[in-house]
């Protein structure tokens, strides 16, 4: 709790900040280009995914009704993990905004490319990092001054459709565990040769 009562007050001084600056006008998601064909289908379908281990193959490429040369300014290609509406219950720092810049919807990066303009796919294990969630896939096509100009989704406007479930890995790496005991079985040793050094001391002291 403290944590999301730190990452709602960080959410809220970046919000106030974003507000009073200005500059140039927000880039809306509602006024991009909805010209990329999205599809992310999980290795098993039906099944929530596990973190670190499962698989999700994405493709994406220009739809076949968007208009000739609609990807002209196409530089490069950037596909995020999305979560979707359920996962943003009562989670500020995940909120939904048209303004891209302020946008939390899609946090987590899956890959950044040149853009081709035939069709791509890509086999992607989901991360360690990523939280138990449920998801959908998003690209944007970026221009040579790094502007998003159009996207697509696997899912609908909505995000109600092709989603999928990801649980995160419980506990800690096994590293971690291993370091934990090593430095548990370190601090008892450690412990065990002071007392004997102490009474080894005391000892002598009576001794003489």
């Amino acid at each position: 709790m403290a944590i999301q009562t730190l990452l709602f007050a960080s959410l809220l001084i970046v919000s106030f900040i974003d507000s009073n600056l200005g500059g140039t006008k927000d880039r809306l998601l509602s006024e991009l280009q909805n010209s990329l064909d999205v599809t992310a289908k999980p290795a098993q379908d039906g099944v929530v995914l596990e973190a670190g281990k499962d698989m999700v193959t994405i493709t994406w490429k220009l739809k076949s009704s968007a208009k000739v040369d609609a990807d002209a300014a196409f530089k490069t290609i950037q596909v995020k993990l999305c979560y979707a509406p359920i996962s943003q219950v009562d989670r500020p720092w995940r909120k939904t905004y048209n303004e891209l810049r302020r946008d939390k919807t899609c946090p987590h990066e899956i890959v950044s490319k040149l853009y081709d303009r035939t069709p791509q796919s890509l086999d992607w294990t989901v991360q360690l990092d990523i939280p138990t969630g449920t998801y959908f896939v998003r690209a944007y096509g970026i221009d040579g001054d790094g502007h998003e100009v159009a996207y697509g989704q696997s899912s609908d406007e909505g995000r109600t459709t092709n989603l999928f479930s990801v649980q995160a890995i419980s506990g800690g790496h096994v590293s971690l565990d291993i370091a934990s005991i090593f430095f548990s079985v370190f601090s008892v040793v450690s412990l065990l040769v002071f007392f004997v050094r102490e009474k080894r001391k005391a000892k002598l002291g009576q001794r003489k």
